[in-house]
């Protein structure tokens, strides 16, 4: 035997992916009309793998391994993204342990440090993907902070810069107060926690003015008493009578003193709480848009750590620079926001303008990496002016060039794209692209790619200049991704440049719907804008979208560590015990009661310690669940039951072999000898290959496998070898068709392996590398060989329904063999009755299979006319399946097998009289509900008659 007799999957994948990455076999080739191309989302330099990366992967290495079998240039082009919060903080923590901050170290020692801490551990991620079976081309891996992509991320801001399309301005941002810089909308995240709501009476500055109920002042309420300090504004609805006399008076705000309008916007929901709201234009983005309406001045009371500023920044309005300062009271100078608030409360209380305090269930924005609560603060930021960007961005969706898979995605691209924002792209760290911004002593600021750049272009001599502290948003870098990695340069050199020009634009995105508006649609959007072809026109960045849902757990819920639910794909792939993975899952837990939970729930989960799955599975799984745009609930229960399958094609294969392998084997097929087994398991063979031709091509990795699972397990293994298996061993049938046999046996797994080798690379390439040899095939490995493309003439719909009825016939008898008791031994007399003409003919067609197959000793058709002996029976369709019990059953235990047949049958129409018999239900219920439980009756009815009949003839032997 060539194969070992147990699968052992993690002897065979590091053998395999080390020998395909060492004969370079994922490197694409430019020998071909027809090239694919795939960018890899850039996964975190910090991270490691988690479901939706082990997703993803499975995803897009099937496409890709699929298009390389289909005869394309093949790219899939991998890369990691620098991840400036994220790998600031790893190192600034490492730093912590030896009591070193980064400020000590300074910017050029604290990055050498970063870069250090990136050579010894920042591959993790990629020996990670490795292990997932991804094909990508490591000859080609990127780095988001490479100097080649870094050149382009410069070259690309100084030429948005140069066309007014990136600009410098005061605006509202994310404010991280722990790690001091703007952060994206992606990188807060909205938890729901239990907070407050404040009651706050603002009294009126005209003392004569009241409100409907005779009041002096409004009622506002507010989660965020701190802000009161800075509100510029009272807002009511236009349409709510209560306060339309109100409109255009002011009040007076609490501590301040200040006097501030009352403004009229329909943002207000005047049906909720009181109908008033406090306006704050600098502290909260709902009220910063208000203002701009409204032409409202903002007022900055936090300072970078989110304390009360010992005076307040005074901006006019909208769009202009500080003008002013406010005075903050002097009791609250210098407090952190949460301390305010307490105070500020205490004040309103003790001065009795705290009208209540309510339990409020609220939306906390935290920072994704610090966990702070994230503070709208005003500052000043590099934005790109998106508007010019995105008009292009819309048209190329509009027109075709991109398309969404599944197109439900593109109504939401288009209405994020059609109310789009400028884009804060600076964020105040150290680890990231610095802004290629310098600035002189008198405040003005030069962009160029380089300092000499900006001293030539601008004229400066020997001017001083200092750099800009600030990095980019590290999206602004993976907006280039997908023509930055194949070495982009802006210049003509580009139309030489073979892969670019091969592989750009690639062919697909394979990525989750959460980032179409932080990735997708801005690589679009930089891509259009800056990749020509050789006319000139404008090129996308991939023609197609293929938007995936979160990874979930079994039951639906997102993973999280908090809850315990988290998997680790290589905790599925490779062994690992209980014990360690409970170990892993509570390491760095602060909370011991969140600690011993997720002990419990991991114990749980796998109450008999972990398996290796294995990678194939483990993909198997993941493409099984890929229908589009759902979500995945991802069951354990679902990777064992693929672990179960590479078990069946190991032994069906290690069957195949043993009743060929030293044998004779056809060299060519010979159609001529086939019989119904083999032209229906050929003609099963092209449909499956439609299939999952078929699926790759509309991205339903699901039915793909669905396919493949089907034809493997219950038509090859199940079927097929079963049917073939005593005609190997007839003495009476000859060599020649013994040998045809042996090749379809072959043939036919060999295709089955080309099939299922994109999603499952490593046992297909195992079990191929000894099959191929056998059948004269000469190729070096199964991910080079020719994906299998359907032959029509192969399809037989008469063997099909040939076999669709031996199918039926057998499994009617099994049955009846299994309600009876009877062993596989046992050699049955089988009537028919009901047999048309049509199945005359098949059956002479398929009699000796079915008899061989179904242990069938004598068959004979019966018509309606003929005594029938006390038979039990099956039924399909129309037709009897008749086994006469005389000599074959205990009468005794029959009777008693069908008396509790007929009790359970009584049992229910009992139900159905009793509901049927109330007046209630039948006047109440659809007339359609009745007359269904009236059918059922008489089905139930019709049974019983049936099985009374068979116990009175069972009391007569």
């Amino acid at each position: 035997m060539t194969l070992p007799t147990t699968y052992t999957p993690s002897e065979l994948e590091q053998k395999w992916y080390t020998t395909w990455e060492d004969k370079g076999y994922f490197r694409p080739t430019l020998d071909k009309p027809k090239s694919f191309s795939i960018a890899i989302p850039p996964p975190n330099v910090t991270g490691s793998l988690h479901m939706g990366h082990g997703f993803n992967n499975t995803i897009m290495d099937a496409l890709t391994r699929f298009h390389r079998m289909k005869g394309y240039n093949t790219l899939w082009q991998p890369g990691t993204d620098h991840a400036g919060i994220a790998t600031q903080m790893v190192v600034e923590r490492q730093l912590g342990l030896q009591g070193i901050s980064r400020h000590d170290l300074g910017r050029e020692k604290f990055i050498e440090k970063v870069w250090e801490w990136k050579g010894q551990s920042g591959g993790n991620i990629t020996r990670q993907i490795r292990r997932l079976g991804s094909s990508v081309d490591w000859s080609r891996e990127r780095f988001t902070m490479d100097d080649d992509l870094s050149k382009v991320v410069k070259e690309v801001f100084v030429r948005l810069h140069d066309e007014g399309l990136i600009y410098r301005g005061k605006r509202l941002v994310n404010w991280d107060c722990k790690l001091h810089t703007a952060l994206s909308d992606l990188e807060v995240e909205s938890v729901e926690e239990q907070g407050s709501l404040w009651h706050f009476r603002y009294y009126f500055a005209d003392k004569n003015l009241t409100t409907q109920d005779g009041k002096n002042y409004l009622v506002v309420a507010t989660t965020r008493p701190e802000t009161l300090l800075g509100d510029s504004a009272v807002a009511v609805h236009p349409d709510d009578e209560r306060y339309a006399h109100l409109i255009g008076k002011t009040i007076v705000l609490p501590i301040s003193g200040r006097e501030v309008p009352i403004v009229a916007d329909d943002y207000v929901e005047k049906d909720f709480g009181t109908g008033c709201v406090k306006i704050t234009p600098a502290h909260d983005f709902n009220d910063y848009e208000l203002g701009k309406r409204h032409e409202l001045p903002l007022i900055n009371i936090f300072d970078e750590d989110a304390c009360v500023k010992a005076e307040f920044d005074f901006i006019a309005k909208v769009g202009e620079q500080i003008s002013d300062h406010i005075t903050a009271p002097v009791e609250y100078a210098g407090l952190d926001r949460f301390v305010a608030r307490k105070k500020l409360v205490e004040q309103a209380q003790n001065e009795n303008w705290l009208e209540k305090i309510e339990p409020y269930t609220l939306k906390a924005p935290r920072g994704d990496r610090s966990g702070v609560i994230v503070e709208p603060l005003l500052t000043d930021q590099w934005y790109v002016k998106i508007a010019p960007l995105a008009e292009p961005a819309i048209d190329a969706v509009q027109n075709g060039d991109i398309k969404f898979v599944p197109e439900q995605y593109t109504n939401m691209y288009m209405a994020w794209m059609r109310d789009i924002q400028d884009w804060c792209i600076s964020r105040q760290l150290w680890w990231g692209h610095r802004i290629p911004a310098w600035y002189d002593d008198n405040g003005g600021v030069y962009v160029g790619r380089d300092e000499d750049e900006v001293r030539a272009k601008y004229n400066l001599g020997d001017t001083p200049l200092c750099q800009d502290e600030d990095v980019l948003d590290t999206w602004f870098s993976s907006a280039l991704w997908t023509f930055s990695t194949l070495d982009w340069t802006g210049t003509d050199a580009d139309f030489n440049n073979a892969i670019l020009q091969n592989f750009h634009p690639t062919s697909v995105l394979v990525t989750g719907f959460d980032i179409i508006f932080f990735w997708v649609a801005r690589m679009i959007m930089m891509t259009l804008h800056f990749v020509k072809d050789k006319d000139g026109k404008p090129q996308v960045p991939f023609h197609t979208v293929y938007v995936h849902g979160l990874v979930r757990d079994s039951e639906g819920q997102k993973m999280s560590k908090s809850k315990g639910n988290v998997l680790d794909p290589l905790d599925l792939i490779d062994s690992i015990d209980l014990e360690s993975l409970v170990a892993k899952r509570t390491t760095g837990l602060m909370n011991p009661k969140d600690a011993v939970k997720i002990e419990k729930a991991t114990r749980k989960e796998f109450p008999e310690g972990i398996l290796a799955y294995g990678t194939d599975a483990v993909r198997f799984t993941f493409a099984s669940l890929a229908s589009t745009g759902r979500d995945i609930n991802f069951d354990l229960k679902r990777v064992e039951g693929y672990r179960n399958f590479c078990n069946k094609i190991w032994n069906a294969t290690r069957f195949v072999l043993m009743n060929v392998e030293g044998k004779p084997i056809s060299d060519t097929p010979r159609p001529e000898l086939w019989e119904l087994s083999e032209k229906w398991i050929v003609s099963r063979l092209q449909k499956c290959e439609q299939a999952v031709n078929l699926a790759f091509e509309t991205y339903r990795f699901d039915l793909a496998s669905q396919a493949i699972y089907d034809f493997i397990w219950n038509e090859y293994c199940d079927w097929y070898v079963e049917l073939v298996k005593p005609i190997l061993n007839d003495e009476s049938v000859s060599d020649e068709r013994k040998a045809e046999i042996r090749r379809v046996l072959l043939s036919v797994l060999e295709v089955a392996l080309r099939l299922t080798h994109p999603i499952m690379p490593f046992i297909t390439e195992e079990i191929w590398q000894t099959l191929a040899p056998m059948l004269g095939q000469t190729g070096e490995s199964i991910m080079l060989a020719p994906f299998p493309v359907p032959n029509d003439e192969r399809i037989d719909e008469q063997a099909e329904s040939d076999m669709t009825w031996l199918q039926s016939l057998i499994g009617a008898v099994r049955n009846i063999r299994g309600e009876m008791k009877l062993g596989n031994a046992v050699r049955l007399p089988v009537l028919l009755q009901g047999v048309t003409d049509e199945q005359k003919a098949s059956l002479a067609r398929i009699e000796s299979q079915f008899k061989a197959l179904a242990k069938v000793e004598m068959l004979t058709i019966v018509s309606d006319d003929d005594e029938i002996p006390l038979s039990s029976q099956a039924l399909i369709g129309s037709l009897k399946v008749l086994v006469p019990m005389k000599g074959l059953i205990d009468p005794t235990a029959e009777l008693n097998r069908l008396n509790k047949v007929r009790d359970k049958l009584q049992a229910q129409a009992d139900a159905i009289n009793k509901k049927l018999s109330n007046e209630s239900f039948v006047a109440k219920a659809p007339a359609q509900v009745v007359q269904a439980e009236k059918m059922k009756l008489a089905e139930l009815n019709g049974q019983l008659a049936e099985v009374e009949k068979q116990v009175g003839a069972l009391k007569e032997l």
